[in-house]
């Protein structure tokens, strides 16, 4: 039995292929870059809109996270500082390039 900070925390699978395509599945996780945030694609909201959560953790035992909600249709986001190029995006997964 785990208590507290001895609980494992969730693996999440990623994958980033050579040309720095970055494929999520909802609940997936990505660090962008040293010293940034990461972000969890939250999947759809509607037909229209999605949703990734970014995740912060200024301290190892606190954090916190919000959702960004973009349109289907915006090709270019921009999170911490970071462009990403929306390459695609399905309920269940989306494709970005950095």
């Amino acid at each position: 039995m785990y208590t507290g900070s001895q609980m494992p925390e969730r693996q999440l699978q990623t994958e980033v292929q050579v040309d720095n395509t970055i494929v999520l599945s909802v609940g997936d996780g990505y660090h962008l870059r040293i010293g940034k945030d990461r972000i969890v694609y939250a999947g759809m909201v509607s037909e229209k809109v999605f949703s990734i959560a970014v995740r912060r953790w200024p301290f190892i035992y606190q954090g916190y996270a919000w959702n960004l909600f973009f349109p289907k249709g915006q090709r270019e986001i921009r999170i911490d500082g970071v462009n990403l190029i929306v390459e695609s995006v399905t309920a269940e997964q989306i494709v970005l390039r950095g």
